[in-house]
């Protein structure tokens, strides 16, 4: 086990890197302020050093907004408001002290979108886990198909793939005129609830015609999780805990 002064005093760290990323994008990203006793904590509890761009966002900054809050990748959070975004930590459900038998469930939950979209990094043996892709690979829970998907990269190709406008392309299906400021009205821990739902024949037939209303995040993902039960008994496994 490496102590947190190792994973954060590392002679290359990723944060200066990632900022120069943010300076550069036409990518509307609103970065957080950050608690850095809670970052050093979640380092020490994932055994990510600095050097990594997950370990540079959670230590630096309280996570990003993506698209006027569309996405929202997690962070370390300052403040202890209950109404404010949630944190890596607590989107992961890690424990409250270091607790070296503790890993994340299939994978690390590092993103939601506001529809329920989850993004995750891999665990070590994701087809173990009923998962696509690699270990280390990041995956997306589709709202509108209820399945994962592998998007072929790591969680640093991840971020520069999102900064250099990937998002537009793969959200071309799911977002309706209007979309922007829907999201961007929503509180730090809600999402859309879409009726039809979006995996429905109506919703795709017609995404611009189905009602949208403001929801706690954590309910959109309980009723996905419980439609793929419904379904055809597969289980999506961990979403995140809100």
């Amino acid at each position: 086990m490496r102590e947190a002064d190792e994973l954060i005093n590392v002679e290359d760290p990723a944060w200066p890197l990632l900022v120069q990323e943010l300076s550069d994008t036409d990518v509307p990203v609103e970065v957080l302020p950050g608690d850095g006793e809670l970052g050093r904590a979640a380092l020490l509890q994932l055994q990510v050093s600095a050097r990594s761009n997950l370990g540079g966002l959670v230590l630096n900054c309280g996570g990003l907004l993506v698209d006027g809050g569309w996405l929202r990748i997690f962070g370390s959070p300052s403040g202890d408001h209950p109404e404010g975004i949630p944190g890596l930590a607590e989107v992961n459900a890690m424990p409250a002290t270091f607790d070296p038998a503790w890993a994340p469930d299939a994978g690390l939950v590092v993103a939601h979108d506001v529809l329920g979209g989850v993004f995750a990094v891999n665990g070590g043996a994701p087809g173990e886990a009923g998962r696509p892709g690699g270990p280390g690979e990041i995956i997306y829970f589709a709202p509108d198909t209820l399945r994962w998907i592998a998007l072929g990269a790591g969680h640093s190709a991840w971020l520069t793939w999102i900064f250099t406008g990937g998002l537009q392309t793969f959200y071309e299906d799911l977002r309706w005129e209007g979309w922007h400021s829907e999201a961007s009205a929503l509180a730090p821990r809600q999402g859309l609830s879409v009726f039809p739902p979006l995996w429905s024949e109506e919703a795709r037939r017609d995404l611009p015609a189905t009602s949208r209303r403001a929801v706690p995040m954590a309910e959109i993902l309980g009723q996905s999780h419980d439609a793929c039960l419904r379904f055809d008994g597969a289980d999506p496994g961990f979403l995140g805990a809100l």
